[in-house]
């Protein structure tokens, strides 16, 4: 690592908005700047949900010019979100919008995949949680298309985005591992599994590690955005979750991390996947990190349900400010009634409140009546998925945890996190709430010499400069005990 100081540009894309944050380090130090921040919008065509894939990418660029007209880049790196996904011809041209994770197109086709392998063999594999969203589910859906038919490669978003910055395609190993066709194992294409499930195996493009120089962007972008030519493209920890988990500004290893947005995840940091069964039926997935590592952790609906109410209040005509919300839910009877997120039924977008209420009714629980119940209903559950979530990541793996560290959006969100410390009875560590960026901006200055060598010194680099917020738990577990009790958990 130099002492010289350098900026880089993170492109951080979430399933609700992205940004383009420019990171700024040099000894000692690392700061985190925003140069654009933009609404990320899917949109409904026949009956179909699309990514508009060429807004991000526009927004992508006015972002780096936004960063390269105020400090000298020295790179570029982008993350997002896992399992979506655009198919490119052999001519390097996109093959249509891809489709949101959240559309309707792959009910029915996990069972279908079991029929060709089994649920046990495919986890043993791949080591993935077995959810509908995941990739290997939208292609078994886009089977017998004339897309897929037709096309040449897979590109996961980042590495969709980054070939139209670079104009090299590949697939970058983090995100790639959240497909449910990496193996777990070996780090390579599961190509047995892949043709077991008709699909080729030449669909799926070279691999990259998180740290590789991807190549220099390309004269038009150069020229769009005001960058100096040949500024790299770096393969960041590219799918967000672990982009934000090398941000994880934690100690040795005892410890949980929540990188808490529109999805919770919430797991420990393994040398070596745990593949038993307990662990496929309780749905705990292995995802690949950074320096060989497993992110072993269960997905938990995070604060989707509360950002779609606050839609639909909106769209319903109410102004509801979210800190009014919140202030006023802080001082609402605590766990009067909690909801399984988890519930397939919380998945789409829609009518949010009437959802929660109808599932209070159907529990037998007193029905949220106000905005603020609604919020408190959301937050006490989230705050027992999560106490769920860490219980199961302990037993299943058999590392313990004295410390949970909540990093990401949700970190924002105190009552939240005093919640979440209460439900589980242990210390929880707030921040820092730009985790994902903050991981991309690491792992891109790694590879150009400008931040520590090890994770573990990009994690004490985290805790030196980033402002940490602590939560000690109440003494209130019996009621969370009889709150999971009343979903049957």
């Amino acid at each position: 690592m130099t002492g010289e100081r350098r900026f880089v540009a993170a492109v951080d894309l979430g399933a609700s908005g992205g940004r383009v944050m420019v990171g700024d380090l040099g000894a000692g130090r690392l700061g985190l700047r925003e140069a654009h921040r933009f609404a990320n919008r899917p949109v409904s065509a026949g009956g179909t949900i699309y990514w508009d894939v060429l807004w991000l990418y526009s927004q992508v660029l006015d972002g780096l010019r936004l960063a390269a007209s105020a400090f000298p880049l020295s790179g570029v790196g982008i993350d997002s979100w896992g399992v979506d996904f655009g198919l490119l011809d052999a001519g390097g041209a996109l093959l249509g919008n891809p489709v949101h994770y959240r559309d309707g197109r792959t009910a029915g086709m996990r069972e279908h995949l079991h029929e060709l392998i089994g649920a046990s063999e495919l986890y043993e594999r791949t080591g993935i949680a077995q959810l509908p969203i995941n990739t290997i589910c939208q292609l078994a859906s886009a089977a017998r298309t004339p897309p897929l038919a037709v096309a040449d490669k897979l590109l996961l978003m980042p590495d969709l985005l980054g070939y139209w910055l670079a104009g090299s395609v590949g697939a970058e190993v983090t995100n790639a591992s959240t497909t449910e066709l990496l193996d777990v194992r070996k780090r390579t294409w599961a190509t047995g599994v892949i043709e077991r499930v008709g699909l080729p195996a030449s669909l799926f493009p070279p691999l990259r590690q998180p740290g590789s120089v991807i190549g220099p962007l390309l004269p038009d972008v150069i020229a769009e955005t005001g960058l100096d030519a040949g500024t790299p493209l770096v393969a960041v920890a590219s799918h967000d979750t672990a982009s934000a988990v090398a941000a994880v500004p934690a100690e040795g290893h005892g410890f949980c991390y929540i990188s808490c947005g529109t999805w919770s995840l919430v797991g420990v940091e393994l040398d070596r996947p745990v593949l038993t069964e307990a662990s496929r039926l309780a749905q705990f997935t292995n995802e690949t990190g950074i320096e060989g590592t497993v992110r072993y952790l269960r997905n938990v609906m995070g604060l989707w349900p509360l950002q779609e109410s606050l839609r639909t209040w909106s769209a319903a005509g109410l102004s509801l400010r979210l800190s009014t919300l919140l202030d006023q839910a802080a001082s609402a009877a605590p766990l009067r009634s909690v909801i399984d997120t988890d519930d397939l039924v919380f998945l789409p977008p829609g009518d949010m409140p009437g959802r929660i209420a109808a599932a209070c009714s159907l529990t037998g629980q007193p029905v949220p009546s106000s905005p603020a119940e609604i919020v408190r209903c959301v937050l006490d559950s989230l705050a027992l998925a999560h106490w769920r979530a860490v219980d199961q990541v302990q037993r299943l793996s058999g590392q313990a945890v004295d410390v949970v560290h909540l990093v990401g959006g949700g970190s924002r969100n105190e009552l939240l996190c005093q919640l979440t410390a209460d439900a589980c009875g242990l210390p929880v560590l707030a921040g820092p709430a730009e985790a994902t960026a903050l991981g991309n901006v690491l792992v891109q200055a790694r590879a150009l010499g400008a931040a520590p060598g090890d994770l573990a010194g990009l994690r004490a680099l985290v805790r030196d400069t980033q402002p940490l917020r602590r939560f000690e738990p109440g003494g209130h577990a019996s009621g969370w005990r009889a709150a999971a009790d009343r979903l049957g958990s």
